[in-house]
């Protein structure tokens, strides 16, 4: 049976790189660290976790018995499940689907599970990138788009730097080994930058990180 992607001449490409053009490095999301990041299990598990404790709380203020209790928190625990596996489902779709390529010349997004879209973001419309760790390897690498490079925010989320609207900011999100992802860009934008003198280099910073071990590059 021919999946959706079987015809895609590389893996996460839509065609064959130019010539002088070569793959890197390839990685997609970890489906529940997108869960956690993008669609924010905590939260919502938290909030029904409140919410039945706030039945509770008026149920007994209202003199009910044990048995109005127990059906009340267990309407709830449902509902929270059924969200729980929405949102998880929906992040394992999501990461499924998803690829996210390095090569020498650029960086490309194939993201979309309905509707599946490729975003070539060449080295020339890339400002600056940053990493941000958040444990077990895992973590986000935000880019910075060139003015004239703008794209809208709802088109790569949740592959995007939240709550940036105005200027979005495509992201590598919630990937393994997150750091040595990083450094591939790193030297992969500076190789790029001393062929084209007038560039600049792409200056990387760690944010929110316990201990940077990515230093910012000059430009």
């Amino acid at each position: 049976m021919m999946r959706e992607h079987d015809g895609e001449p590389i893996h996460g490409l839509p065609e064959r790189p130019p010539e002088g053009e070569r793959v890197l490095w390839q990685g997609r999301p970890d489906a529940w660290a997108l869960a956690k990041q993008a669609f924010h299990l905590p939260a919502v598990t938290g909030y029904f976790a409140l919410l039945g404790l706030g039945r509770v709380v008026l149920t007994v203020y209202q003199h009910g018995t044990v048995a109005d209790i127990i059906v009340q928190v267990a309407v709830l625990a449902v509902l929270c499940a059924a969200a729980v596996l929405l949102f998880g489902f929906m992040a394992w779709l999501m990461a499924r689907s998803t690829v996210y390529t390095i090569t020498n010349r650029r960086v490309v997004m194939r993201i979309g599970v309905a509707l599946p879209l490729t975003i070539n973001l060449p080295f020339r419309a890339v400002e600056s990138a940053a990493m941000r760790p958040y444990g077990a390897g895992l973590g986000d690498i935000p880019l910075t788009l060139r003015e004239r490079h703008k794209l809208g925010y709802l088109v790569f989320w949740p592959h995007v730097r939240p709550w940036r609207f105005a200027a979005p900011q495509p992201m590598l999100r919630a990937i393994p080994d997150a750091e040595k992802a990083a450094r591939i860009l790193t030297d992969a934008f500076i190789a790029a930058s001393e062929d084209r003198v007038t560039r600049p280099a792409l200056r990387l910073s760690v944010a929110d990180g316990p201990s940077p071990t990515l230093s910012p590059v000059a430009g």
